[in-house]
């Protein structure tokens, strides 16, 4: 199944300026995977070493946070979008 996945504009430069791109998978995981399988450059921004999602990185399948939901195991249906956030910081307090 075909889902599409919002690239923020930091990570764009790995997705040759894409905003989305479409790629199959059925879990949180098949998605990443092969997102950064098509784009290599993404594999080291979105995972650690381990294969986990960076802590910096937020993962949303529809409007859900993949962290409160089954992480990379998070069931994708069709009709989702899958979107990466990375984290800022910073700011005035």
């Amino acid at each position: 199944m075909s889902i599409d996945v919002r690239i923020p504009t930091p990570l764009r430069k790995h997705t040759d300026g894409q905003e989305t791109v479409e790629v199959d998978g059925s879990t949180a995981g098949e998605v990443l995977h092969n997102l950064a399988e098509r784009h290599p450059g993404l594999k080291d921004k979105i995972f650690t070493e381990d294969g986990e999602v960076r802590r910096y990185v937020n993962v949303f399948a529809g409007e859900e946070d993949i962290r409160f939901q089954d992480e990379l195991e998070t069931p994708i249906t069709e009709g989702d979008d899958v979107s990466i956030v990375p984290a800022i910081a910073g700011g005035e307090a």
